[in-house]
């Protein structure tokens, strides 16, 4: 019995420290690519700059909104190993919802993007 309560508590903590993980602050994890640029009480934005080619690590994002400065190819990973292609003009704007994934500029050039995330309601 003891042995099987402590076999669910290490499940529980593998699965908390799994969780962080995935939920993580893109700027506390990536900084290379992330950098606050202004934050109050209902946004921060955030200045994204990634090189030909670069990759982040998994982190997550509250609502956003997202302004692209450059034309750009990339695809998303999420944790679920699900992937998701994209193509923007420098110029393009979008929404997304809160989530967690790994951004890839898989372009040749430079991708910079300017991200509002919302905070509250």
């Amino acid at each position: 019995m003891r042995v099987r309560l402590a076999l669910y508590g290490l499940v529980l903590v593998c699965l908390g420290l799994v969780s962080s993980v995935w939920a993580q602050d893109a700027v506390k994890v990536d900084p290379k690519h992330y950098t606050v640029v202004s934050e109050n009480d209902q946004v921060r934005i955030l200045k994204v700059h990634y090189g030909a080619h670069e990759k982040s690590v998994m982190h997550s994002h509250p609502n956003t909104v997202a302004v692209f400065l450059t034309d750009t190819t990339g695809k998303f990973a999420f944790p679920d190993g699900k992937t998701q292609d994209f193509t923007v003009k420098g110029g393009d704007a979008q929404y997304s919802a809160a989530t967690t994934h790994l951004p890839e500029n898989t372009s040749d050039k430079e991708m910079d993007l300017i991200v509002v995330e919302l905070k509250g309601h």
